[in-house]
Protein backbone atom coordinates (compact mmCIF):
# COMPACT_ATOMS: atom_id res chain seq x y z
CA UNK A 1 0.00 0.00 0.00
CA UNK A 2 1.04 3.78 -0.88
CA UNK A 3 -0.30 6.55 0.78
CA UNK A 4 0.69 10.25 1.63
CA UNK A 5 -0.15 13.16 3.74
CA UNK A 6 0.79 16.51 4.41
CA UNK A 7 2.08 18.21 7.55
CA UNK A 8 0.80 21.66 6.43
CA UNK A 9 1.55 23.00 3.04
CA UNK A 10 2.11 27.43 2.79
CA UNK A 11 4.44 29.93 3.54
CA UNK A 12 5.04 29.58 7.08
CA UNK A 13 5.90 25.92 6.99
CA UNK A 14 5.60 22.67 4.50
CA UNK A 15 5.82 19.04 4.81
CA UNK A 16 5.09 16.09 2.47
CA UNK A 17 4.79 12.43 4.46
CA UNK A 18 5.22 9.33 2.05
CA UNK A 19 4.55 5.97 3.00
CA UNK A 20 5.21 2.72 0.99
CA UNK A 21 5.23 -0.54 3.31
CA UNK A 22 8.15 0.31 6.41
CA UNK A 23 9.35 3.06 4.35
CA UNK A 24 8.18 6.69 5.46
CA UNK A 25 9.93 9.74 3.66
CA UNK A 26 9.38 13.34 4.73
CA UNK A 27 9.57 15.58 1.60
CA UNK A 28 10.77 19.29 3.22
CA UNK A 29 10.60 20.46 6.65
CA UNK A 30 9.92 23.65 7.29
CA UNK A 31 8.69 23.77 10.83
CA UNK A 32 10.33 24.11 14.39
CA UNK A 33 11.22 20.71 15.91
CA UNK A 34 8.02 20.91 18.18
CA UNK A 35 5.98 21.36 16.15
CA UNK A 36 7.35 18.91 13.42
CA UNK A 37 6.90 15.87 16.39
CA UNK A 38 3.41 17.40 17.00
CA UNK A 39 2.21 17.29 13.51
CA UNK A 40 4.11 13.66 12.64
CA UNK A 41 1.94 12.54 15.98
CA UNK A 42 -1.37 13.76 14.43
CA UNK A 43 -1.06 11.36 11.30
CA UNK A 44 -0.06 8.49 14.22
CA UNK A 45 3.79 9.21 13.31
CA UNK A 46 6.80 8.66 15.16
CA UNK A 47 9.87 11.47 14.23
CA UNK A 48 12.30 8.15 14.68
CA UNK A 49 10.43 6.41 12.11
CA UNK A 50 11.65 8.70 9.09
CA UNK A 51 13.80 7.02 6.94
CA UNK A 52 14.45 10.06 5.26
CA UNK A 53 14.23 13.87 4.49
CA UNK A 54 13.81 15.44 0.70
CA UNK A 55 14.57 18.76 0.50
CA UNK A 56 13.21 21.06 -2.93
CA UNK A 57 15.01 23.62 -2.57
CA UNK A 58 16.65 26.42 0.10
CA UNK A 59 13.65 28.53 1.37
CA UNK A 60 13.19 28.55 5.24
CA UNK A 61 9.56 27.63 4.92
CA UNK A 62 10.76 24.28 3.12
CA UNK A 63 14.46 23.78 4.89
CA UNK A 64 13.85 25.29 8.04
CA UNK A 65 13.35 22.74 10.60
CA UNK A 66 15.16 20.06 8.23
CA UNK A 67 18.57 20.12 10.01
CA UNK A 68 16.97 19.89 14.01
CA UNK A 69 14.83 16.56 13.19
CA UNK A 70 17.60 15.25 11.45
CA UNK A 71 19.98 15.61 14.47
CA UNK A 72 17.58 14.55 16.60
CA UNK A 73 16.70 11.46 15.51
CA UNK A 74 19.83 10.47 13.15
CA UNK A 75 17.62 10.74 9.79
CA UNK A 76 19.42 10.99 6.64
CA UNK A 77 19.15 14.44 4.26
CA UNK A 78 18.72 14.38 0.28
CA UNK A 79 19.60 17.65 -1.45
CA UNK A 80 20.84 18.93 -5.14
CA UNK A 81 24.23 20.45 -4.63
CA UNK A 82 23.14 23.85 -5.61
CA UNK A 83 20.42 23.39 -2.74
CA UNK A 84 23.58 22.17 0.09
CA UNK A 85 25.68 25.50 -0.96
CA UNK A 86 22.51 28.26 -0.67
CA UNK A 87 21.24 26.00 2.40
CA UNK A 88 24.24 27.37 4.28
CA UNK A 89 23.84 27.38 7.95
CA UNK A 90 19.98 25.66 7.45
CA UNK A 91 21.79 22.86 7.13
CA UNK A 92 24.84 22.93 9.73
CA UNK A 93 25.92 19.80 11.52
CA UNK A 94 23.48 17.52 9.34
CA UNK A 95 25.44 14.03 10.04
CA UNK A 96 24.34 12.16 6.85
CA UNK A 97 23.93 14.55 3.70
CA UNK A 98 23.05 12.68 0.89
CA UNK A 99 23.41 14.64 -3.00
CA UNK A 100 20.76 13.81 -5.46
CA UNK A 101 20.90 14.51 -9.27
CA UNK A 102 17.65 16.28 -10.98
CA UNK A 103 18.26 13.82 -13.19
CA UNK A 104 18.40 10.35 -12.12
CA UNK A 105 15.98 8.50 -10.02
CA UNK A 106 17.20 6.71 -6.98
CA UNK A 107 15.59 4.52 -4.26
CA UNK A 108 14.72 5.39 -0.31
CA UNK A 109 14.24 1.97 0.82
CA UNK A 110 10.53 0.78 -0.57
CA UNK A 111 9.82 4.35 -2.28
CA UNK A 112 11.29 5.20 -5.52
CA UNK A 113 11.94 8.81 -6.17
CA UNK A 114 12.46 10.79 -9.12
CA UNK A 115 13.00 14.00 -8.90
CA UNK A 116 13.10 17.17 -11.47
CA UNK A 117 13.91 20.58 -12.32
CA UNK A 118 11.11 23.49 -11.87
CA UNK A 119 11.76 27.14 -12.58
CA UNK A 120 12.03 28.83 -9.05
CA UNK A 121 14.15 31.73 -7.60
CA UNK A 122 16.22 29.00 -5.57
CA UNK A 123 19.86 27.83 -6.36
CA UNK A 124 18.96 24.31 -7.94
CA UNK A 125 15.26 23.65 -6.86
CA UNK A 126 14.02 20.55 -7.66
CA UNK A 127 10.36 19.08 -6.83
CA UNK A 128 9.32 14.83 -6.82
CA UNK A 129 7.38 11.71 -7.65
CA UNK A 130 7.22 8.96 -5.39
CA UNK A 131 5.99 5.20 -6.44
CA UNK A 132 6.33 2.02 -5.38
CA UNK A 133 6.51 0.29 -8.74
CA UNK A 134 2.92 0.37 -10.08
CA UNK A 135 1.59 3.65 -8.23
CA UNK A 136 2.89 6.90 -8.76
CA UNK A 137 2.51 10.37 -6.44
CA UNK A 138 3.46 13.47 -8.00
CA UNK A 139 4.46 16.85 -5.69
CA UNK A 140 4.62 19.96 -7.26
CA UNK A 141 4.76 23.49 -5.86
CA UNK A 142 7.30 26.67 -5.74
CA UNK A 143 7.18 26.98 -9.61
CA UNK A 144 6.66 30.15 -11.64
CA UNK A 145 5.81 28.33 -14.71
CA UNK A 146 5.23 25.57 -16.88
CA UNK A 147 8.14 23.67 -18.78
CA UNK A 148 7.75 20.49 -21.43
CA UNK A 149 10.44 18.63 -18.87
CA UNK A 150 7.70 18.86 -15.84
CA UNK A 151 4.84 18.26 -18.35
CA UNK A 152 6.15 14.51 -19.33
CA UNK A 153 7.28 13.83 -15.50
CA UNK A 154 3.49 14.82 -14.18
CA UNK A 155 1.77 12.43 -16.68
CA UNK A 156 -0.27 9.15 -15.94
CA UNK A 157 0.19 10.20 -12.12
CA UNK A 158 -2.00 8.22 -9.33
CA UNK A 159 -1.88 10.90 -6.91
CA UNK A 160 -0.99 14.69 -7.46
CA UNK A 161 -0.15 17.86 -5.33
CA UNK A 162 -0.53 21.25 -6.99
CA UNK A 163 0.36 24.43 -5.85
CA UNK A 164 -2.37 26.81 -6.45
CA UNK A 165 -0.34 29.71 -4.70
CA UNK A 166 -2.73 32.60 -5.65
CA UNK A 167 -5.36 34.16 -7.62
CA UNK A 168 -3.98 36.65 -9.94
CA UNK A 169 -6.83 39.18 -9.85
CA UNK A 170 -6.41 39.11 -5.67
CA UNK A 171 -2.31 39.18 -6.09
CA UNK A 172 -2.30 42.62 -8.15
CA UNK A 173 -5.04 43.87 -6.26
CA UNK A 174 -3.46 43.19 -2.29
CA UNK A 175 -1.24 45.58 -0.46
CA UNK A 176 1.69 43.71 -1.21
CA UNK A 177 4.45 45.74 -3.20
CA UNK A 178 4.88 46.14 -6.60
CA UNK A 179 8.33 44.18 -6.64
CA UNK A 180 6.93 41.23 -4.33
CA UNK A 181 3.26 41.05 -6.71
CA UNK A 182 6.31 41.00 -9.59
CA UNK A 183 8.63 38.18 -8.32
CA UNK A 184 4.78 36.01 -7.15
CA UNK A 185 3.58 36.59 -10.48
CA UNK A 186 6.85 35.87 -12.07
CA UNK A 187 8.40 32.63 -14.34
CA UNK A 188 10.35 32.01 -11.20
CA UNK A 189 7.49 32.50 -8.76
CA UNK A 190 4.89 30.74 -7.65
CA UNK A 191 2.28 28.92 -9.70
CA UNK A 192 -1.54 30.99 -9.95
CA UNK A 193 -5.42 28.84 -10.02
CA UNK A 194 -4.94 28.93 -13.65
CA UNK A 195 -1.69 27.62 -14.71
CA UNK A 196 -1.92 24.90 -12.03
CA UNK A 197 -5.48 24.07 -14.10
CA UNK A 198 -3.34 24.38 -17.34
CA UNK A 199 -1.34 21.75 -16.14
CA UNK A 200 -3.60 19.62 -15.83
CA UNK A 201 -5.54 20.03 -19.12
CA UNK A 202 -2.01 19.38 -20.43
CA UNK A 203 -0.82 16.18 -18.73
CA UNK A 204 -2.71 12.58 -19.03
CA UNK A 205 -4.83 12.86 -15.72
CA UNK A 206 -6.53 9.19 -16.89
CA UNK A 207 -5.43 7.63 -13.50
CA UNK A 208 -5.52 10.27 -11.19
CA UNK A 209 -7.30 9.54 -8.03
CA UNK A 210 -6.40 12.31 -5.80
CA UNK A 211 -5.45 15.84 -6.57
CA UNK A 212 -5.11 18.28 -3.84
CA UNK A 213 -4.50 21.83 -4.27
CA UNK A 214 -1.24 23.07 -2.47
CA UNK A 215 0.51 25.98 -1.15
CA UNK A 216 -2.11 28.63 -1.17
CA UNK A 217 -1.72 32.19 -0.55
CA UNK A 218 -3.51 32.99 3.04
CA UNK A 219 -3.70 36.93 1.11
CA UNK A 220 -4.11 35.74 -2.19
CA UNK A 221 -6.32 33.10 -2.70
CA UNK A 222 -8.71 30.69 -1.65
CA UNK A 223 -9.33 27.17 -0.83
CA UNK A 224 -13.39 27.98 -3.20
CA UNK A 225 -11.34 29.72 -6.02
CA UNK A 226 -8.23 26.70 -6.30
CA UNK A 227 -10.97 23.97 -6.12
CA UNK A 228 -12.84 26.10 -9.12
CA UNK A 229 -10.25 26.42 -11.10
CA UNK A 230 -9.01 22.65 -11.05
CA UNK A 231 -12.25 21.27 -11.13
CA UNK A 232 -13.27 23.05 -14.56
CA UNK A 233 -9.90 21.60 -15.94
CA UNK A 234 -11.22 18.16 -15.21
CA UNK A 235 -14.41 18.62 -15.26
CA UNK A 236 -15.27 17.29 -11.84
CA UNK A 237 -16.99 18.62 -8.95
CA UNK A 238 -15.18 21.01 -6.76
CA UNK A 239 -15.71 19.23 -3.50
CA UNK A 240 -13.81 16.18 -5.28
CA UNK A 241 -10.12 18.21 -5.09
CA UNK A 242 -8.49 18.36 -1.72
CA UNK A 243 -6.72 21.66 -0.17
CA UNK A 244 -3.60 21.27 1.81
CA UNK A 245 -3.92 23.94 4.69
CA UNK A 246 -1.42 25.97 6.68
CA UNK A 247 -2.83 24.77 10.10
CA UNK A 248 -3.68 21.24 9.38
CA UNK A 249 -2.39 19.87 6.08
CA UNK A 250 -4.06 16.83 5.05
CA UNK A 251 -5.04 13.38 6.31
CA UNK A 252 -3.75 10.05 5.03
CA UNK A 253 -4.52 9.38 1.00
CA UNK A 254 -4.08 6.29 0.30
CA UNK A 255 -3.22 5.01 -3.14
CA UNK A 256 -4.51 1.62 -4.26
Amino acid sequence: MMRFASLGSGSEGNGLLLEVAATRILADCGFSLGDTVARLARLDVAAESIDAILITHEHDDHVGGAARLARKFDIPVWVTHGTLQAAGKSLANVDELRIFDCHQRFAVGDIEVEPYTVPHDAREPAQFVFGDGARRVGLLTDAGSLTAHMQAVLGGLDALVLECNHDLDMLWGSAYPQRLKERIAGKFGHLDNETAAQLLALIDCSRLKHLVAAHLSKQNNTPELARAALARALNCEPEWVGVATQDEGFGWREVG
